[in-house]
């Protein structure tokens, strides 16, 4: 009977390590015109706002200094519009052409 106390409490811990992470880090649906490059770059906007929001409150709260934060917001920047660049601004490849099935 250990057996069965021991599972549900693992599947409790599971699920408030669940509801930390959904609190924490929480993830927003996609309402835009579907293709994997939106739906990739909507994630790397969201990762984007998620830390920018960290550090902020890491400022504002004497952990990270002003000029730590702009720096390192700065690089999240740079890397979000070369994610935009790779994914949105740059037309997809032509999809490569398949031998007949008449062979």
């Amino acid at each position: 009977m250990a057996s069965s106390s021991g599972q549900s409490e693992h599947e409790s811990g599971d699920r408030n390590q669940q509801a930390k992470e959904q609190f924490l880090f929480p993830r927003s649906k996609y309402f835009g015109e579907f293709t994997p490059q939106n739906l990739a770059f909507n994630a790397n906007l969201q990762e984007f706002a998620r830390r920018v929001e960290f550090i902020c409150a890491l400022e504002t709260n004497g952990k990270l200094s002003t000029h730590d934060a702009y720096d390192q917001i700065k690089d999240l920047w740079k890397k979000l519009k070369a994610s935009k660049t790779a994914l949105i601004d740059t037309p997809p490849p032509d999809p490569p052409e398949l031998p007949d099935d008449n062979v």
